[in-house]
This record gives structure tokens, C-alpha cells and sequence, in this order.
């Protein structure tokens, strides 16, 4: 029998949102559900009453109703949801228009400013007024190489209240990387920055926005907010004006273009970690979808202030920027998250009150790894929740959190991705969280796990699968106008089966409802034939006293797959054979013989992408002579010259 390692209080299950929504569902259909795992199997059975009754709870505001939740769910994809409504994405997220704060924004020169919901309306409205004044209209895309700043939140809002479509990333990527991804939409409008500040360092960032600007010739206008100096020099950059400049008007209203459900809202990339990023067309299901997970899954009120370590490259930026539509504050940070010191964010929970606070694992597992324990450093009251996601946690990662940072606290793992942006599988505030799980699966999401041969397993790891559509999963690709590319992307790996697969290696367990995250299935290891996820390597490894981080990737070698796992070590700390000794004795006993790697290397560092993700295959294909062909995508490409070069010796070891 597992023991959990948290449980909510009866006074937290009775005051959470989902509490209500159960009891919203029982009231409308006659039902008598108690639980998560009940909710859940009605939500997948009864999926247009499921979505049609979160409409309804999130009081979605539309001009018009919908006349039908979804035409077809055997169209997969291509199914169309809410049939004939009329909305506004920035209109649901600017409800609130009072004298509550909803942006703190904390940059790490201790640079401090704020929002409130009155003052956010004005400025969306401003900047709406001149966006319309240059000819904007809907379906244009307007697009941000920005700083997490409240400036960037702003443009989006505004973009979106005229019904363009918003992409963006963040200033810390290059400029071949940005075009890779921004150039590809064609935009009229680009916001940009002059710089940007990282480890007390100023990063000047304009002849990065001149050249991003110089290879997008769709441009019609470059807008230029100040954030790093006072009235910088801007006519290096083609088009360009102030953001002080551009918004001074008196605009007070602003005139929320009423779209239909399907308008093209967002466009996310992928990692582009094997070539040119592919560009995701996502429409309103993405509010409903994010309402979902603020509302029932993470528990937001308005009382609540959130933050979540990102940027606007990551889909976790547009998810946060939800929050304002319960009206919640939301704390964007931009900056190093260790900077001046390991005790950065925890200072800044501390000082803000910050009661949600979400991170990546590899944050975590930094913390542990250096043996920092926030509860004995920092008042945490106001600390309800930690919402982890970006890469697998070990159970370990899971008990460090009730240990060292707060015992009473909701531990809310999730799991999606960037391509629905949102989640397959998270938390809940009702039940039980067990170490190594998130909780359960998403709400409206029939997921399961499949084998090889493509049935459904329990108990046992399989490819994670979607059996039915959902409201926010991409309406199409970009430039992919016959939908093969989108097709191919989900829906070819089983044939005959029409499921979204994913590319995660997952288990779920029957007794808890839970699921175990085991990495990506593309970069599974199959040494003899067996196959092993690598974050079941790393759930051992990482726990070894010394060892900071770790990548394991296979090797083809002599007709068969070897593993070779490359740990990077604590400050200080040497991998000895001692040590290598004690990892693969650890990883006998604790996982397999199987999972025993056959060669232990020390390496500098581990490469990432800007979405928190360990870019095994990056690491793969130089191993096995293949190239690496966007590094721009990677956070740490400097990471692949120490793989570049132990390639050869490693390769001519018997």
C-alpha cells in the first residue's frame, strides 16, 4: 500500500474550486460524484457536457453563444468545437478592471513595478488604439522578442483584442534563432527591447532586434521599450519607434473584436532541436483549456498571487498570463533564478506573498543537488502550492520538496506540452499526492498508455496517447495547407488507431490513478533489445551526493545499443572509479542490471532547451556521427563542444 506524501485538509478540499465544479455537475446531470478519479471518468465519457459545464464555470464571455459543443469526435483531428460563438481572448483575460494588482514585476537588479487590473485596461487600450492606427487587423500576426516584462503581457493583450495573432521569444535566444522562428509567420508588428540583464550583467540587445527586424520584410512597424537604459538609441533598428512614443494617446475603450472559436489565437514553436521549429496554430481552446487547469487543476483565486519561472519562449508564459482571467496577481520575473545567490526566488516568495510558485524539475533538482532547504531560510506562509513540470521528477525530487521546502504544501507535478498548450496529466487539490506521480490524468482528456502493438496498458510503461480530440489542440501547422505535416507529427506512429501520440513514455497506476513520467520515448534506450526510459536512470543517479545533473543516451555499437551515461558534478567534485563504482551499483539494485550504463563520463555541463528540457537527442546524434542542426534552439550550445569532442575517443573503445 503507497503512503502519500501529502494529503489536502478537509477545510482545503471544501474550499477548492473543483469541489464547486463536482458539485456544479452533480446539481446539472443528477449525479453523485465524490471524488477526482469519478469526476475524471465522467469527464471523458460525457465530453461535450464536461466542456460545455467549464463554459459555463468560467463564465467564458462571449457576444454570442455556441450552438453546438463539437460536430464530430471521430474527426480526430478536425474536429470543431462551440460551433457559432462569438468572443474575444483579451476581453476573458481583461475582466476585471478594478484596483487589484495584476502584474509585480521583479527583475533581478531588484527592479520592482506594478499593475493593477484598472491601469492594465488603459494600457491594452492605448496600445490597441495605435496597433489599429498602423492597420492591424485580425489575422495579422504580431509577434515579441522580449524580456519577460509586464510590457510584453500588454502587447499580447492588445494584438489579441484585435483578433492578430500572437508569437514571441525571448531576447536571451539569438537572432538566427528568433528568425527561425518569427520569420516564418510573417509578421506586421515586432516588439522588441533595447537589452536585457543576466547574472548582474547587462546584455545590450539591439543589434540582435535590428537584424531580426532587417530578415523580416513583412514588417510594417518595430516597437522598442526601455527596460535596460533611459532613451536608448534606436535607429539602428528599420522602423523602429518608442513604446512611450507609440502609445501616447488617450485611448480609454477599447473595441474587443468578437471571433469565432476556431480564430487563430497563438503561434508556439516547437524546440527546433532537429530543425527549423515547426510553427503551431492554436485558437480560443487554449482559454478554455488554460481556465481548466487554473480554476480545477492548480486552484487559482483572486486572492492568489502566482509566478512561474519562464520566458515568453515557453508555453508556460501564455499559461501563467491566464491566471488574469480569474483575476489573480501574476509575478513576472525576469533574470537569473540564482542570482545574487541560491536564495533568489525564495526571497522573492517571501517578499511578494507569493502563494503559487512554479518551476522546472531541473530547479529543483539544483536545490537538492547543493542541499539548500528554503524552510529553514525564508518565511514560506503565504506558500501554498509549488507547480513543477518541464522534465520528469524522481520520488526523490518529490520527497526533497516535503523535507526542505514545506510539508504542508499542494505538489502539483504536470505534463503536456507546447503543442496543445496544456496538460495531459497534473494535480489536484482534493487528493492525495504520491512521490514519483502526478496525480492524475487531465480532465476531458481521454489519455491513455499503449504497448508496442498499440493496446492500452496499466501497471506498465507505454507511449502516452490522446483517444480523443480537445479543444486546444492546434488548429493546423503553419505553411502546411493539405495537413501532412500536422498528421504526421501525431497521428502516424499507430496505424488505424486515429490517436494523438505524443512521445511520452508514461505508466499509469491502476491503485492510485497516478502517472509516472519516464522522458521522451524518442530518446527511450533499447540496450539488447529492453527498453529503459531514461528518467529512471536519472531518479538514481541524481540522488547520489556530488552529482548535479546527468544525460544518458544510446550508443549503436557492434549490432546492438550501448548505454553511456555523462554526469556533470557538483562544484568541487570528481567522478573517481569509486564513484563510478557506486552509480552502477546504485543502478543495479535500485532499477536493473539493464539499466547499469556501460561507460560513466564526466561532463561540464548538461545541454537544454529554453523550455527546460535535457536535449538527449542533441547528444545522441553527435554520438552516433550525426549532426546537431539548430543549435539556437539549445539554452547552452557552448554544452555539445565537450560530446564533439570525446565523440571520436569514446567511439574507438572496445
Amino acid at each position: 500500500m503507497k503512503t502519500p506524501v501529502w494529503t489536502p485538509s478537509p477545510e482545503r478540499i471544501e474550499q477548492a474550486n473543483l469541489t464547486r465544479f463536482i458539485r456544479r455537475v452533480n446539481e446539472k446531470f443528477s449525479l453523485d460524484l465524490r471524488d477526482y478519479a469519478q469526476l475524471y471518468e465522467w469527464s471523458i465519457e460525457n465530453i461535450p457536457d464536461f466542456w460545455a459545464t467549464l463554459w459555463e464555470f468560467a463564465e467564458i464571455r462571449a457576444s454570442r453563444t455556441y450552438t453546438q459543443v463539437v460536430d464530430d469526435l471521430q474527426k480526430f483531428p478536425g474536429a470543431r468545437w462551440f460551433s457559432s460563438a462569438r468572443l474575444n481572448f483579451a476581453e476573458n483575460l481583461l475582466r476585471y478592471r478594478d484596483d487589484r494588482l495584476a502584474f509585480i514585476f521583479r527583475g533581478e537588479t531588484q527592479t520592482r513595478a506594478t499593475m493593477t487590473y484598472a491601469e492594465l485596461y488603459g494600457a491594452v487600450a492605448r496600445l490597441t488604439h495605435a496597433l489599429r492606427d498602423i492597420g492591424i487587423q485580425p489575422g495579422d500576426r504580431v509577434v515579441g522578442y522580449m524580456p519577460n516584462l509586464i510590457e510584453t503581457a500588454v502587447a499580447m493583450l492588445a494584438a489579441t483584442s484585435i483578433g492578430a495573432v500572437w508569437a514571441s521569444c525571448a531576447t536571451d535566444i539569438g537572432a538566427r534563432a528568433a528568425l527561425d522562428r518569427l520569420g516564418q509567420v510573417e509578421p506586421k508588428v515586432l516588439f522588441t527591447v533595447d537589452g536585457y540583464f543576466h547574472k548582474g550583467q547587462l546584455f545590450d540587445t539591439r543589434a540582435n532586434a535590428a537584424e531580426v527586424a532587417r530578415g523580416m520584410p513583412s514588417l510594417k512597424q518595430v516597437v522598442v521599450v526601455e527596460y535596460a537604459r533611459a532613451e536608448p538609441e534606436i535607429a539602428m533598428i528599420p522602423n523602429a519607434v518608442r513604446y512611450a512614443e507609440f502609445t501616447a494617446n488617450n485611448a480609454r475603450e477599447i473595441q474587443f473584436e468578437q471571433l469565432p472559436f476556431d480564430h487563430p489565437l497563438y503561434i508556439m514553436f516547437s524546440s527546433g532541436t532537429t530543425g527549423k521549429p515547426k510553427c503551431m496554430v492554436q485558437g480560443y481552446g487554449v482559454l478554455l483549456n488554460h481556465m481548466k487547469e487554473h480554476l480545477l487543476h492548480t486552484d487559482v483565486k483572486r486572492d492568489d498571487r502566482i509566478i512561474y519561472i519562464t520566458t515568453c519562449s515557453w508555453m508556460m508564459w501564455n499559461w501563467l498570463l491566464n491566471a488574469l482571467g480569474v483575476g489573480a496577481t501574476v509575478v513576472l520575473y525576469d533574470g537569473n533564478v540564482m542570482y545574487p545567490d541560491i536564495g533568489a526566488m525564495w526571497s522573492l516568495i517571501e517578499e511578494e506573498r507569493i502563494s503559487i510558485f512554479g518551476c522546472s524539475a531541473s530547479y529543483l533538482n539544483a536545490l537538492k543537488g547543493q542541499g539548500f532547504e528554503p524552510k529553514n531560510n525564508f518565511d514560506l506562509s503565504s506558500l501554498k502550492e509549488i507547480s513543477q513540470t518541464g522534465s520528469p521528477l524522481s520520488a526523490e525530487g518529490f520527497e526533497y520538496v516535503y523535507r526542505a521546502i514545506k510539508n504542508d504544501v499542494h505538489f502539483n507535478s504536470i505534463s503536456g506540452g507546447t503543442d496543445l498548450n496544456g496538460c495531459f496529466a497534473g494535480g489536484n487539490p482534493i487528493s492525495p499526492v504520491y512521490a514519483g506521480e502526478l496525480q492524475g490524468l487531465s480532465l476531458g482528456m481521454r489519455v491513455n498508455a499503449y504497448d508496442e502493438a498499440g493496446k492500452p496498458v496499466r501497471d506498465a510503461q507505454g507511449e502516452l496517447v490522446c483517444e480523443a480530440p480537445s479543444p486546444s489542440m492546434p488548429l493546423y501547422f503553419w505553411d502546411d495547407a493539405g495537413g501532412e505535416k500536422y498528421h504526421a507529427a501525431y497521428f502516424d506512429f499507430f496505424p488505424g488507431k486515429n490517436v494523438w501520440r505524443h512521445g511520452d513514455y508514461v505508466q499509469i497506476h491502476s491503485d492510485t490513478g497516478g502517472v509516472t513520467f519516464f522522458g521522451r520515448s524518442d530518446s527511450t534506450l533499447k540496450p539488447s533489445g529492453v527498453r529503459i526510459g531514461t528518467a529512471e536512470i536519472y531518479a538514481v543517479v541524481e540522488k547520489i551526493a556530488g552529482i548535479a545533473d546527468s544525460v544518458a543516451i544510446g550508443q549503436s555499437w557492434r549490432g546492438d545499443q550501448r548505454v553511456i551515461l555523462f554526469v556533470k558534478m557538483n562544484q568541487g567534485v570528481e567522478l573517481t572509479e569509486e564513484l563510478k563504482g557506486t552509480i552502477k551499483q546504485e543502478l543495479k539494485e535500485k532499477a536493473s542490471p539493464r539499466h547499469v550504463p556501460a561507460m560513466i563520463v564526466q561532463a561540464p555541463d548538461i545541454p537544454y532547451t529554453f523550455n527546460m528540457k535535457k536535449v538527449e537527442s542533441a547528444v545522441t546524434n553527435i554520438l552516433n556521427g550525426r549532426p546537431v542542426t539548430n543549435r539556437d534552439a539549445l539554452i547552452n550550445p557552448e554544452a555539445l563542444e565537450f560530446f564533439e569532442g570525446v565523440r571520436e575517443e569514446l567511439g574507438s573503445e572496445s
